[in-house]
């Protein structure tokens, strides 16, 4: 009997069978690129919704400083508290009225309107200096709201927040000159 000749059976050695092995590769490369890409995605909803958030207040402060233009407010003995919820009204979509701030103030030259943010050097809101004068005819007002957004992403709000507690001060202003509606 003639024993036909053998083939040697090769067996690679460990560490190149794991270099040839494609097993979870995928699973391994989304582990390495999800923590990043969900960061970003996170982020960019976060900044979509504070800018959301900003154009529906600055429409709302608008709409309402418009009865302050007119002479509506005025002439119905409309209080800051009545002016707070017209706001609030406007803003349904975005939030809670309770994050709301209002300042309506009158000057005498539109070169005097004074604009600086209310916030201080350590992230708090000084809401000393805030009045409620609608004026009369003819003044010049300056109505600013804000209103505190709370970030969602954490470790992104460093970069967003403009206050203490991982918060976004947004505010919407005008400044116009009432009409004559004493006439």
């Amino acid at each position: 009997m003639r024993l036909g000749r053998l083939k040697p059976v090769f067996k690679p050695a460990p560490w190149r069978r794991l270099r040839r092995d494609q097993k979870g590769a995928t699973a391994v490369e989304f582990a390495m690129i999800a923590a990043p890409f969900f960061f970003l995605l996170f982020a960019m909803i976060e900044i979509a919704a504070v800018f959301f958030t900003s154009t529906v207040l600055e429409n709302a402060v608008l709409e309402a400083a418009r009865q302050i233009r007119t002479g509506q407010v005025q002439g119905g003995g409309m209080s800051q508290a009545g002016f707070r919820q017209e706001v609030c009204d406007r803003i349904g979509v975005i939030g809670d009225c309770d994050r709301l701030e209002i300042d309506v103030q009158v000057f005498e030259d539109f070169n005097d309107v004074d604009q600086t943010s209310p916030v201080d050097g350590n992230g708090q809101m000084d809401t000393s200096d805030f009045g409620w004068d609608p004026g009369d005819a003819g003044d010049i007002v300056l109505v600013r709201v804000f209103y505190r957004w709370t970030l969602m992403t954490p470790n992104f709000g460093i970069a967003l927040s403009n206050m203490e507690g991982n918060q976004r001060l947004i505010t919407a202003a005008t400044v116009f000159r009432n009409e004559p509606f004493d006439d």
